[in-house]
């Protein structure tokens, strides 16, 4: 088949960048190697096929009743399998696990919470704030969810319908993803909505909460800012610390706009600082990612990495008059990135900049635009 010099142009190009940006540790595919990483607490590995990760880290705490696991991965059979094979190999059962500990409320950490507590009548540990897309009872009770059959493909499309026609905060409609990712995701029951089914807690903890897991005594910290309900835990006897997706060892976490908050990234600084306090950190155990011992100097490399795109976007705001959130996105990242999730965290940066005083906000037409203050 014929085709453009530009096109041979495009997939060199980014056959180059792809050489040049060497695969991140949260990239990682999933081992299914069980590695003891603190005393009691073991490191297993679950699959995650999404944008930037490979895998999410299930640990397992060991106690006298059973164990304690933390973030067991997405829902859906496959990532069942592999949690169910990796604690065989671990010499566990899931009938054997007492105790969920969600750090967030992103599926790929609470995906088999729900489906663990069914099976064991185990607790669901999290942070107050936890959000719940939904309560579980509506779902068995709603006569409009019961009418349409969750699997069929009419089912499935108005979902993505509905999904793609909202618009966001800023007044951006969303990007409807290429048709392979939809496929791909409809596979995964990405838009059936047991996919979107939130844990019911049975324990919810606030900042500073003494938790014993694991034959020792956690302290739970609330780290907002990836998101509002993200829970550390932090063990002061052997200086261990779950750090969740607050601080990663490669990659910055996602800092989104749309939040509870007023302004989540003053709130995620705030967390960043925090983790600087922590004396004696022997370990900290991270979402995705191997783990590291530098949780103060790499909380600080994320703050510093965040103070660049503010600076970027003062920069940008001497030039722009009334510049959208797009607009600002679009100098912020480059074209591979732009979407919904650039977008989310332009919006974030520049919200900060308004609460500082810096950039003043105008609506109109559902439309935002930030201009700096005169």
């Amino acid at each position: 088949m014929a085709h453009s010099h530009s096109e041979d142009t495009k997939k060199e190009s980014a056959n180059v960048d792809e050489v040049r940006r060497p695969k991140k540790e949260e990239q990682e595919p999933a081992s299914e190697i069980v590695s003891e990483v603190a005393p009691n607490i073991l490191r297993t590995q679950l699959p995650v096929n999404l944008p930037g990760l490979g895998h999410v880290n299930c640990y397992v705490l060991e106690d006298k009743q059973g164990i304690a696991v933390v973030d067991p991965g997405l829902p859906g059979d496959d990532s069942w399998a592999a949690l169910t094979n990796r604690l065989k190999t671990a010499g566990y059962k899931i009938s054997d696990i007492h105790t969920v500990i969600v750090t967030h409320s992103h599926f790929d950490h609470f995906g088999s919470a729900e489906r663990i507590r069914e099976t064991t009548d185990a607790s669901i540990l999290t942070h107050e704030n936890f959000r719940k897309a939904f309560n579980r009872t509506e779902i068995l009770e709603n006569e409009d969810s019961a009418a349409l059959d969750p699997n069929s493909d009419d089912a499935q499309q108005q979902v993505i319908e509905r999904i793609f026609s909202e618009r966001l905060p800023w007044g951006s409609k969303r990007t409807m993803p290429p048709p392979e990712e939809i496929d791909r995701f409809k596979k995964m029951g990405r838009f059936n909505s047991s996919w979107f089914r939130t844990p019911e807690p049975t324990i919810e903890v606030t900042d500073n909460e003494s938790i014993r897991l694991g034959d020792r005594e956690w302290l739970s910290i609330h780290t907002p800012g990836h998101t509002n309900d993200h829970l550390c835990l932090w063990d002061p006897e052997y200086g261990v610390m779950f750090s969740g997706d607050h601080v990663l060892p490669t990659i910055t976490p996602h800092i989104g706009g749309i939040s509870p908050e007023i302004d989540p990234l003053a709130k995620f600084f705030d967390s960043l600082n925090r983790m600087t306090h922590f004396k004696n950190v022997s370990i900290a155990l991270p979402a995705h990612g191997h783990p590291f011992t530098n949780l103060g100097e790499r909380s600080l490399e994320i703050i510093e990495h965040h103070e660049e795109r503010l600076e970027t976007i003062r920069t940008a705001a001497e030039q722009l008059v009334n510049g959208s959130v797009t607009d600002y996105m679009r100098v912020l990242f480059s074209e591979r990135a732009w979407g919904d999730m650039a977008e989310s965290e332009t919006f974030a940066h520049l919200e900060h900049l308004k609460e500082l005083g810096e950039l003043t906000r105008k609506t109109e037409d559902g439309f935002m635009t930030y201009h700096l203050k005169s």
